[in-house]
């Protein structure tokens, strides 16, 4: 399901999708710099490919090193020099959304399950299955390094707009994302640096918060409608 779900009518695809399960390839035409907590390649990077791994509980029994366990898979898949990510949602859920805000499009890709979903600052209680909501958004300027990190803040921001507006009602109120969310925002690497701000009032932070909202919401609405209700979820992902 790598759909293009526009914010402003128009598609912003700033990179090419490859959904091949269990991966998805995300490249780049040109080298980005890269910010993120990704388990593979994580903080600032430079590069022009993102993935991310779909897994199953039997990949990952008690003892496993989850690490070594994705970096021996990104070898053998050819993706050492990937910024990646591991999710137990289905991959080929993927939802796509991109925005223009001024001169500046913005293009997000998201894989969102609710099973480890929380509420911030309520405590995590009993994991009742698995799932999480990785992401990658990217913008079409260059943005100097405490840009990018404005920009990494406002996604995470707009994934837990997204997340409180689907409405996965836990016993300590409405979710707000999951115990094991990531994101990874993106921007062209340029030499002579870039724009030092990247806020909700600049074209860059409207467009990257729109973005990531409706590729969030619709994957968060997709995994509600699988499970065919909207109450305190029981099945794991």
């Amino acid at each position: 399901m790598a759909e293009a779900a526009s914010a402003d009518g128009g598609t912003a695809e700033l990179f090419a999708l490859r959904c091949a399960p269990p991966w998805l390839h995300i490249a780049f035409a040109a080298p980005q710099t890269l910010l993120s907590w990704a388990p593979a390649r994580p903080g600032f990077q430079t590069g022009a490919c993102v993935a991310w791994l779909e897994v199953r509980n039997a990949d990952l029994p008690p003892g496993r090193d989850p690490l070594a366990f994705l970096d021996a898979r990104l070898e053998a898949e050819g993706l050492t020099d990937a910024v990646a990510m591991m999710t137990s949602r289905d991959v080929t859920r993927v939802r796509r959304a991109g925005a223009h805000v001024g001169a500046v499009a913005a293009d997000c890709v998201a894989t969102v399950g609710l099973g480890n979903a929380v509420r911030v600052g309520a405590g995590a209680g009993a994991r009742r299955g698995y799932g999480t909501i990785n992401l990658l958004a990217a913008v079409s300027i260059p943005l100097s390094p405490a840009a990018l990190l404005e920009a990494l803040s406002i996604a995470t921001e707009a994934r837990t707009a997204a997340v409180i507006d689907a409405g996965w009602r836990l016993p300590s109120g409405l979710a707000t994302g999951t115990g094991t969310d990531c994101a990874v925002v993106a921007a062209p690497d340029r030499a002579e640096g870039g724009e030092s701000f990247a806020g909700l009032h600049t074209d860059a932070g409207q467009a990257l918060g729109a973005a990531v909202y409706a590729a969030v919401l619709a994957g968060a609405r997709d995994w509600i409608a699988e499970r065919g209700d909207q109450g305190v979820p029981t099945t794991p992902l």
